[in-house]
């Protein structure tokens, strides 16, 4: 979805930074193999998520939802030279590929996978965090904020894709089969109205969210 006209928004892309190489290639073989590639962060958001992560300088950063990797290679690139990313998948067809390209990154060591439900690993990681991505399924946002809160350093920030769901979070009705919105809107509800984060919506692509914590 778009929020600006079409051509401004082309501009605003051209005149941001490159995609590096290594990123054309995995959003390359992502839309050639993987299923549903509209999941990839992409070239302006993925610069996004870079220079976010470069600003905060995070010595740890946990990523709920890695798909193919591209987030996690873009928020990697602001990382210490002595620091961690972990990132969180529950889709094991996608480990191998996910690892091929974080090893033919410069970040490959620093990068450290976890298969399985991130509700249940994230309590054995013994570590906080400076930085969090939330990426993952909405039905499960606002439980994936609280289990994080407390893992997250004073300060450290919470970035929350997709959180305008192409602008469904304005509806009022919806289908039976659709949780995924209304999940969103009580989720964009607990970080306005908790008093451990100030928050602030961007609406870049789908919607982003900044929420630091205080």
């Amino acid at each position: 979805m778009h929020f600006i006209p079409e051509e401004l928004d082309q501009y605003v892309v051209a005149h941001s930074e490159d995609e590096p190489e290594l990123l054309q290639q995995l959003t390359r073989e992502t839309y050639q193999k993987i299923l549903q590639p509209r999941m990839l962060s992409g070239h302006y958001q993925g610069r996004i998520l870079s220079m976010i992560s470069k600003l905060i300088n995070p010595k740890s950063i946990l990523e709920i939802g890695t798909y193919t990797g591209y987030s996690a290679l873009c928020l990697a690139e602001g990382l210490l030279p002595d620091g961690e990313l972990h990132t969180i998948d529950i889709n094991e067809e996608l480990f191998d590929f996910q690892r091929t390209y974080f090893d033919k990154s410069q970040y490959g060591q620093q990068i450290h996978q976890h298969l399985g439900d991130a509700l249940e690993i994230i309590p054995t990681l013994n570590k906080t965090f400076d930085l969090v991505f939330i990426d993952a399924d909405k039905e499960n946002y606002s439980n994936y904020f609280n289990v994080i809160i407390d893992k997250l350093n004073t300060g450290g920030i919470i970035l929350s894709d997709n959180v305008l769901w192409s602008g469904k979070v304005l509806d009022t009705e919806f289908k039976k089969e659709d949780t995924s919105t209304p999940a969103l809107i009580t989720y964009n509800k607990l970080l306005k109205d908790d008093k451990r984060v100030e928050t602030v919506v961007l609406p870049i692509r789908d919607g982003l969210t900044i929420s630091r914590k205080l």
